[in-house]
């Protein structure tokens, strides 16, 4: 079977790992911090906070940014649960705004009438979550003027998304976002096996997302309130939770950090074999780079006739070929469905989804394994 998508791992990164385990920390030692330090540097961010997954990430990073009961978050529908769970997790209510029918990305036209509307009925959001849904950034230029109108903070889950540019920066929080958020499960770009990080420019909210990622609990004298009664001393300062990215994981990332670049090539190689290999007119084809954004390309998703995925998704897992679907809308689910959400409420995300295939896509795919899945997806169409 060849997946959707996997991990590269190097003997380097093995031996990584390997001398975290035989140091004298696996957790809360200094590759945790030389992790962060590598992605920031990368992405020209001044604060990273790592965590043990993306999931966490966007938690802290809604609790940073004081997001609560009473508060609305909007996200897309075309993303995982996560997106919109963060929200949940802090008592906020969530909305979505429906997707742009191109790059499958939430549509700023459709986000700029929502706010219209809110601001009439008094529910603007909060916080408002674009997903750079398979790598590809939102138009984050129109949502930071939104946002700089209605005044909300932006959180740009860039889940899929690291090595990706957008207007000549690797990280939308340098100019269009509040934080941004990256993964590093095994499917992403790079891994730590789990894990997502969190970056900002804003030194506040960095302290608060650091706080949130241990227990709300520090050592730092400046936050206690009242002296400190010794070198042993802490604190809890606030409610936190154990977000903490081992060590161990730390290790793996810095190592796979030296091979980003390399994987963003091969994935614009094979970016480019796909476009010349699928040639069936009834095939679209995800939107191409253009001057402002590169995309980190973690999925590659075709449509095809919606009537027809089904039995070509049946045929092509038959034949071998690990295709997936990314996503089903959230606001489709039953959780979602039980807090009044309704089929057709976002008409372009799910017309979207209906035809979604997400063929393989990693950096050492093959250029036979390519041809192997080009092959047998022309054949299904033909069949």
């Amino acid at each position: 079977m060849i997946p959707y998508g996997r991990q590269s791992i190097s003997e380097d990164d093995v031996a990584a790992v390997v001398a975290a385990l035989r140091s004298d920390f696996l957790t809360q030692g200094p590759a945790v911090p030389g992790f962060e330090a590598a992605v920031a540097d990368y992405c020209g961010a001044p604060h990273a906070i790592a965590v043990n997954s993306a999931t966490s990430a966007l938690h802290i990073g809604c609790l940073a940014l004081g997001l609560g009961p009473g508060d609305w978050l909007w996200t897309s529908p075309n993303t995982f649960v996560a997106s919109a769970n963060c929200a949940r997790y802090c008592g906020a209510d969530v909305d979505f705004v429906d997707v742009d029918p191109v790059t499958y990305n939430m549509c700023p036209q459709r986000l700029a009438a929502k706010l219209e509307a809110a601001e009439r009925a008094g529910r603007l959001p909060k916080v408002v979550v674009p997903v750079a849904f398979s790598g590809r950034a939102c138009d984050m230029k129109a949502i930071a003027t939104l946002a700089r109108r209605y005044g909300f903070a932006v959180l740009d889950d860039a889940s899929h998304a690291i090595g990706a540019e957008y207007d000549g920066s690797r990280s939308t929080c340098n100019a269009y976002a509040d934080l941004t958020v990256f993964s590093f499960h095994p499917v992403k770009i790079i891994t730590t096996a789990e894990g997502g990080i969190v970056l900002t420019h804003n030194p506040m909210l960095a302290e608060r997302l650091r706080l949130f990622r241990s227990h709300g609990i520090t050592r730092d004298v400046g936050q206690m309130k009242g002296a400190s009664e010794g070198g042993w001393y802490y604190q809890q300062v606030d409610l936190g939770y154990n977000y903490r990215l081992t060590d161990l994981q730390a290790a793996l990332g810095i190592s796979q950090m030296r091979r980003l670049d390399q994987f963003i090539a091969r994935r614009r190689q094979l970016v480019a074999r796909y476009s010349q290999l699928l040639t069936d007119p009834r095939l679209t084809l995800p939107q191409a780079d253009d001057a402002i954004s590169h995309s980190a390309w973690h999925l590659y998703v075709v449509k095809v006739p919606a009537l027809e995925r089904r039995r070509i998704y049946d045929a092509l897992r038959a034949a071998g070929i690990g295709v997936n679907v990314h996503y089903i809308p959230v606001h489709l689910q039953p959780y979602y469905r039980a807090r009044g959400f309704e089929p057709g409420d976002f008409p372009e995300a799910e017309r979207y989804y209906a035809g979604a295939l997400s063929l393989p896509m990693f950096a050492t795919l093959t250029d036979a394994q390519q041809d192997q899945v080009a092959a047998a997806l022309t054949a299904a169409l033909a069949s």
